[in-house]
């Protein structure tokens, strides 16, 4: 099976369309700024997305394009309602997690990368079920599967097969206090030394965790391998979807920040002449950013109290944007005048992205069989938002892993075109996944899709 695919998710530019012709500039997503890697010098076509036989239906029943770096194609590999995160077995076979259904999809690949994979249901009736990470027991291969309330898990047999399930950690937060259904899906990873680390979502847009609840929301929880001895990791994380290990060890989280910010300084701006306190459409726009974020222990991203600040000059967006190493401010409706928390104490945040841009699977591409330049760095699925005038277009993402610094750079788009130019979108990427022979698996919960992208493919 040969399946040269490595990075085509990303093209799109924050908002924009695919492009119909070649080009060589670097597609960043931050208004502007060039990228740091030599990726960024890659050259960029707009190609059809293809079919494997027997996957067609809606969204697929009429024709779409993805831009993509020039050589590379897409086709859509399989079709799994709502599909979610993805994880590749030993056997070199695809788990995806099926959220809406309940249900973790294996899809086992034909002998030709021409024909669709042969599907099965491999767990039903689960709540919510979305991360996964493999790890040994005692030397017995395990597939950990996180629910909404739960993390369980399985012993792997050399056939495929699960053993018996076993709840390690239990009674996770779920549902909010009046049955909210908010921030429910939880990611999941596991360190070198067994550590297995579990995101905790908020229950409100903006609204401080109760204090009283434990395990705390807006959380990275730690646990040992056994489920015992839980840590706080770190704090302030409104939905911190994507967790990752980077090529230095470190933990990194894709955090979703908040909705509907209100202008946080006592200034004019637009046609206010005291804008603090409101919500101003041309903010809420551009603020706050999204966030890539080292986790170490005792770290608190701020939420809901400090917004990372992505302006040039605080306050006034209009005079330019920057997404490295920023700094927090003071929420206007939950911290004025920092009187709960104060910002300046909150490390600078490593690597914003523009705002609702929702971030969701990060993956590292170290080791992999992704090819050079994109191995030496990482894939972010973004979603695409809902709160923005002109709506943030769903992408793939790649992120340079600048070695001397151990961050990440600015991401490129390296594969686009999910959302047309009226705003409407007929896919929205949630995973990638590096495939054994080289290509990148990109799930899509709109389209109901896996989708094959690299060189050769389509």
């Amino acid at each position: 099976m040969s399946l040269l695919v490595v990075l085509a998710l990303l093209s799109l530019a924050a908002c924009g369309g695919a492009s119909n012709s070649d080009s060589s500039a670097q597609r960043t997503i931050a208004s502007g700024h060039s990228g740091t890697s030599s990726a960024t010098k890659a050259r960029f076509t707009s190609v059809p997305v293809t079919l494997a036989p027997g996957n067609a239906g809606e969204p697929f029943n009429v024709a779409h394009t993805l831009t993509l770096p020039s050589g590379w194609g897409v086709e859509v590999w399989a079709r799994v309602p709502a599909a979610r995160f993805a994880l590749w077995t030993p056997e070199h076979e695809l788990l995806v997690s099926a959220a809406d259904s309940g249900e973790l999809i294996e899809l086992i690949p034909a002998a030709s990368t021409a024909e669709r994979p042969r599907q099965r249901v491999l767990l039903s009736g689960l709540t919510m079920p979305q991360g996964m990470a493999f790890d040994t027991n005692d030397g017995v291969p395990m597939l950990y599967l996180a629910q909404s309330n739960q993390i369980d898990r399985y012993p792997w047999r050399a056939d495929g097969s699960l053993g018996p399930k076993s709840v390690v950690v239990a009674n996770l937060p779920d549902r909010g206090p009046t049955n909210e259904d908010t921030h429910r899906l939880k990611s999941l990873a596991i360190g070198t030394d067994h550590t297995i680390y579990v995101s905790v979502g908020s229950v409100s847009n903006a609204k401080a965790p109760d204090p009283k609840q434990y395990p705390p929301r807006a959380t990275i929880l730690s646990f040992d391998a056994n489920g015992s001895h839980l840590r706080v990791l770190a704090r302030g994380v409104r939905n911190g979807e994507g967790l990752a290990f980077a090529p230095d060890g470190s933990l990194w989280a894709a955090v979703n920040e908040r909705d509907e910010v209100t202008y946080p300084y006592h200034r004019a701006f637009g046609d206010l002449s005291e804008a603090f306190g409101q919500v101003i459409r041309g903010y809420v726009d551009e603020h706050p950013p999204d966030e890539i974020a080292r986790l170490t222990p005792g770290r608190n991203l701020g939420w809901p109290f400090c917004n990372p600040n992505p302006d040039d000059i605080p306050g006034a967006p209009e005079r330019g944007l920057h997404y490295a190493n920023l700094d927090f401010v003071a929420d206007a409706l939950t911290n004025p005048g920092e009187r709960v928390l104060d910002c300046k104490t909150l490390s600078p945040l490593e690597r914003g992205l523009p705002a609702h841009s929702a971030p969701l699977g990060l993956t590292f591409l170290q080791g992999s069989s992704i090819a050079s330049p994109w191995s030496a760095g990482a894939v972010l699925a973004v979603h695409g938002s809902w709160d923005r005038a002109v709506p943030r277009a769903p992408a793939l993402l790649w992120l340079p892993w600048e070695s001397a610094t151990h961050t990440i750079g600015e991401p490129i788009t390296l594969a686009g075109g999910f959302q047309e130019a009226s705003g409407r979108r007929w896919g929205r990427p949630v995973d990638a996944v590096p495939g054994p022979e080289g290509a990148l698996y990109v799930t899509d919960d709109l389209a109901g899709a896996v989708y094959r992208i690299g060189p050769g493919a389509g």
